[in-house]
C-alpha cells in the first residue's frame, strides 16, 4: 500500500550509482597491482584516465578500448587489461546507509530510478554482484544509451522514457557537473555528500525517511 505522502513536492527519486550507492574506485584494484603510489597515480591519471574510461561509459566496447590503449602503452599492457578483467575489484561494496535511504523511499511507494554513467557490460556484471541494483523501477545507463552525463540528452531520455515531471523528480549525484546538467533540464537535483544529507534533502521535500 502506498503511504500517505500529502505535502510532498516530489513524485520520484533518481540515484546516481558510483559514489552514491556503490563504493567504486580504480584505486581499489590498482593498489594491489601497482604498490608504488606515485607510479599508480601516474598510471590512473595519464594512461587509464577518467577520460579514457568515459568512452566506455559512452558505449565503446571494452575489447576495442583495451587493444587501442595497449598499442599506445605496450609496456603497461597487463595493467591496462586488468581494468577490464579485474573491474569488479574496483567496487568495495554497497554504501549501506544510502541503501537504507533507497529502501525507505521505496517503502513509501515512490518510484525510484538509476541514472548512471556506466559501461553496459559492466552494469550487468554489477547487477549480478549487487542485487540491490535490480530493485529500481527503471534504469538509464549511459553505455546502453550511447550518451553520458552531463550531456543534456541522457537526462531527456530519463524524463521521456518514464514520463517524469522534472520539477517533481529529485536527483542526486556525487559530481557537481552532473547535478548542474540535471538542473538544466529542470530536475530537482542536489549534490550527494552522504546519506545523512540525502535524507535531510528528502525530508525537506516531504518524504518521511
Amino acid at each position: 500500500m502506498t503511504a500517505n505522502l500529502t505535502g510532498r513536492t516530489i513524485d520520484a527519486v533518481v540515484f546516481d550509482i558510483g559514489g552514491v550507492l556503490l563504493d567504486w574506485s580504480p584505486t581499489y584494484l590498482y593498489a594491489e597491482l601497482i604498490p608504488d603510489e606515485e607510479q599508480r597515480s601516474h598510471f590512473l591519471t595519464n594512461v587509464v584516465s577518467p577520460a579514457w574510461n568515459h568512452k566506455q561509459d559512452e558505449g565503446r566496447p571494452w575489447a576495442e578500448a583495451i587493444e587501442e590503449l595497449s598499442s599506445l602503452h605496450p609496456e603497461h599492457a597487463e595493467w591496462i587489461a586488468a581494468y577490464d578483467s579485474g573491474w569488479l575489484k574496483m567496487i568495495k561494496g554497497v554504501f549501506a546507509d544510502t541503501a537504507e535511504v533507497l529502501t525507505e523511499v521505496q517503502a513509501l511507494g515512490l518510484p525510484t530510478y538509476a541514472l548512471t554513467n556506466f559501461s553496459g557490460d559492466k552494469w550487468e556484471v554489477a547487477k549480478e554482484a549487487f542485487p540491490i541494483l535490480t530493485r529500481f523501477d527503471g534504469e538509464i545507463v549511459s553505455g546502453v544509451e550511447q550518451t553520458a552525463k552531463p550531456g543534456e540528452k541522457i537526462y531527456r531520455i530519463l524524463i521521456d522514457r518514464f514520463g517524469l515531471d522534472p520539477a517533481r523528480t529529485f536527483y542526486t549525484d556525487d559530481m557537481q557537473y552532473n547535478v548542474d546538467g540535471a538542473r538544466t533540464v529542470g530536475l530537482d537535483a542536489e549534490l550527494f555528500t552522504g546519506a545523512a544529507d540525502l535524507r535531510t534533502e528528502l525530508r525537506a521535500r516531504g518524504l518521511a525517511v
